[in-house]
């Protein structure tokens, strides 16, 4: 089997608009490392996205998986409940940020996860009203859409898109934005277009994904939290690229010092099985009445094996730590090279979750020399992967249980391709 003779059939027999970023075809993957269907060996700093927190096929998921399949794969959730479930939806409720009693809904998708959320929002304040933040991604439903503060290439063409959605500048010291001008953007929101008492729920990612890798400051979230409880608003963290020790923390807002009132998550939670979940305060979480959460697949008895495993490997192999530990590294060697790369024009980041934005002399975002940059690392075996509403940064999602040798060896790829 050939890369180029899958490509041909790909075009064929897929839409263009499911986009594809790599020309060849996994085969095997093993930790931080995929061999395509010829052979040829890559290096994953993108790891499926940040679903992979805990390394492609790690053997305790895989066993789990493996007990769980003998058992049974499925019987929907709300027909035939399964003690696994209450088990990962205990576990979360400890872990997750905030003191106050909590409860956990699972699903299957991060989108499905943020369109739960504003649900029980809505139901929980009966008010219609949601705020997000410009270069914020919550997913590729129509709700999600309408959230999203990034037009190419996930809303164009695809609205209407449904109402009582505003949008906010998100903070960000490179491109002017401070945390004072979002603020007073929000109050602006409250006197121009929406009543702060008919807003539900401000939405928001503790650092942006696809917009950027942008890290909210702390006086930013601390901001929010007192706003929302002046207005009566719910405050909705958008984990699911932050979740799970990419950060240095099992979720990013353990940063902030305040907590969200519900906290989506998905991604790394099951370790590259599709399930998400909406975790949040117990009489917020039981607002909607019975049959109004569910969905055939959420919480599939695989995906909850595979979530249960992944708390232990984290735990048992120190992964957060790890994570803070990976970030630095790769921190301090981008910063080494700065002064050799004109084009890097910041450097940030929380934990594991990293990114460089590329502009030119003049200060406009350089997509295209962030493309030449992932085409050149590509060639070289290692996958990168771009963001930013301008595609000008490349962020870093290696998985945090990469070996100390893989990491060196990826990281003297992304030297060679930014100094060339």
């Amino acid at each position: 089997m050939k890369n180029a003779e899958l490509v041909r059939r790909k075009d064929a027999a897929t839409p263009r608009g499911v986009g594809v970023m790599c020309n060849f075809y996994a085969e095997r993957a093993e930790n931080s490392e995929i061999w395509d269907v010829e052979g040829r060996r890559y290096i994953d700093f993108a790891a499926g996205i940040a679903v992979l927190n805990t390394g492609h096929r790690h053997p305790r998921l895989v066993a789990a998986m493996q007990r769980q399949l003998e058992r049974f794969t499925h019987t929907a959730y709300q027909i035939v409940p399964y003690a696994s479930y209450i088990e990962l939806a205990e576990k979360i409720n400890q872990r997750a940020p905030g003191q106050s009693a909590k409860k956990t809904a699972f699903f299957t998708t991060g989108a499905e996860a943020v369109e739960n959320a504003i649900k029980i929002a809505r139901a929980a304040t009966g008010r219609p009203g949601v705020i997000a933040f410009s270069g914020a991604f919550h997913g590729r439903t129509m709700m999600g859409m309408a959230l999203t503060g990034k037009v190419v290439p996930y809303k164009v063409g695809f609205g209407p898109f449904p109402g009582e959605v505003y949008h906010a500048p998100y903070p960000g010291e490179l491109h002017g934005i401070s945390v004072e001008d979002s603020l007073k953007a929000l109050q602006h929101l409250f006197k121009a277009d929406v009543d702060p008492k008919r807003v539900a729920a401000i939405i928001f990612e503790p650092v942006q994904g696809e917009g950027g890798f942008n890290v909210a400051p702390a006086a930013f979230v601390k901001a929010l939290r007192a706003l929302c409880d002046e207005h009566g608003i719910l405050l909705i963290a958008d984990e699911v690229q932050t979740g799970f020790g990419r950060t240095g923390k099992l979720f990013a807002m353990e940063h902030y010092g305040v907590a969200p009132d519900l906290t989506t998550m998905a991604k790394s939670l099951a370790g590259g099985m599709p399930l998400s979940a909406v975790c949040g305060r117990a009489e917020i979480m039981d607002a909607p009445a019975p049959g109004g959460l569910g969905g055939t697949y959420a919480g599939n008895p695989l995906a909850v094996a595979s979530a249960l495993a992944v708390l232990d490997v984290l735990e048992e192999e120190k992964l957060v730590a790890r994570g803070a530990a990976l970030g630095e590294r790769l921190m301090d060697r981008l910063h080494g090279l700065r002064s050799r790369v004109p084009q890097m024009a910041e450097v940030r980041g929380l934990g594991a979750m990293v990114a460089v934005e590329f502009q030119k002399a003049d200060g406009s975002p350089d997509p295209e020399f962030t493309r030449e940059v992932q085409n050149r690392a590509l060639e070289k075996g290692l996958l990168l992967l771009s963001c930013g509403v301008y595609g000008n940064v490349i962020r870093f999602l290696f998985p945090l249980t990469i070996p100390d040798a893989v990491m060196d060896e990826g990281l003297d790829i992304l030297e060679d391709v930014l100094v060339r």
